[in-house]
């Protein structure tokens, strides 16, 4: 028995902010931020839009693709870290707006690795007897990013991706899933205040530690290298090779990065999926969203060898090699 993805969807609010936007906000300018991000403009939710807005969106969608009813769930997991309260899960809102009457639902927080640490969940409970999982990542960053701070809010923007992984009879689906973490890193991509660590208060508030904190070269050195290092080990676990992929999906963070570890790994940028020159970094949904934009253009058929690779805040970071 194998898990495959049998639908996905996405969807990014209506609200574009532009590089040219945030000229008029911090001392920035498109050129600056194109050149070392690659980003030229991000989505931000509207008044009163949520977490489980967003996700519903994308799970509606992902939905109607796999040809499946919310009746037919057996479990919802929602890969987020902007959920809509600290509890209860976001997950349970979605479920319930879907109508998903059958489904259990929870969250998993892993930051920018959320959808593959979610599709490794999901995985592993098609395989012990479940039939239909729906994976979503959902994020607005927009809610923790300080919007005077300019090295970091020129990067966030607001998303969701999903993905249905059903029970499936043959040799297509998920092969296989590799997750790492090392929290001796947890520093590097932080929001600091508002959790029991450190509750919300006037030096919190006063201090803007409700928002997320970077430091971005070191961040930059360790991505690399860990994609690059998961990307290995996963096609060694299957016995093949960087020539063996059809297309490499990876978390949506900043396009240096992108085109070292495609460098480092001998992958033609062709083979390359990369859209966030139009949606920032969405965290936890770039994956999901990218996933699901090379789905419809084509760039993803039956058969095809796709990897997903991933890292974010904990440190953590992890991979996926799906025949599609």
């Amino acid at each position: 028995m194998k898990a495959r993805i049998t639908g996905t969807g996405s969807y990014a609010p209506a609200k574009v902010l532009t590089n040219a936007d945030l000229e008029r906000m911090v001392a920035t300018s498109d050129e600056w931020i194109t050149e070392r991000t690659g980003i030229r403009e991000r989505r931000i939710a509207g008044m009163g839009e949520a977490c489980s807005d967003l996700a519903v969106q994308a799970g509606k969608r992902a939905l109607a693709a796999a040809g499946l009813a919310p009746a037919d769930l057996d479990m919802i997991l929602v890969a987020t870290c902007t959920g809509d309260y600290p509890l209860p899960a976001t997950a349970c809102l979605v479920q319930h707006q879907l109508g998903a009457t059958k489904a259990a639902a929870c969250d998993l927080s892993a930051a920018c690795c959320g959808f593959v640490y979610a599709l490794s969940v999901a995985d592993a409970y098609v395989k012990t007897g479940l039939r239909h999982v729906l994976v979503i990542a959902s994020e607005v960053m927009s809610a923790i990013t300080d919007w005077t701070d300019r090295n970091t809010c020129i990067l966030f923007g607001d998303g969701a991706g999903a993905a249905v992984v059903s029970a499936s009879e043959g040799d297509r689906g998920i092969l296989s899933t590799h997750l790492r973490s090392d929290g001796n890193l947890c520093d590097l991509i932080a929001v600091p205040g508002g959790g029991s660590r450190m509750p919300p208060s006037e030096k919190v508030l006063a201090e803007r530690m409700q928002y997320i904190k970077m430091k971005g070269n070191e961040t930059f050195k360790v991505a690399v290298r860990t994609l690059e290092d998961i990307a290995r080990e996963t096609l060694a676990a299957n016995h093949l090779r960087v020539e063996d992929l059809d297309l490499y999906v990876p978390h949506q963070a900043n396009v240096r990065i992108l085109k070292a570890v495609a460098e480092r790994l001998g992958l033609p940028l062709e083979k390359v999926m990369l859209n966030l020159e139009r949606y920032g970094n969405t965290s936890a949904a770039s994956i999901g969203i990218a996933l699901d934009e090379a789905v419809r253009a084509g760039r993803i058929t039956d058969g095809s060898l796709v990897m997903l690779g991933a890292f974010g805040a904990g440190l953590t970071w992890a991979s996926a090699l799906i025949k599609w």
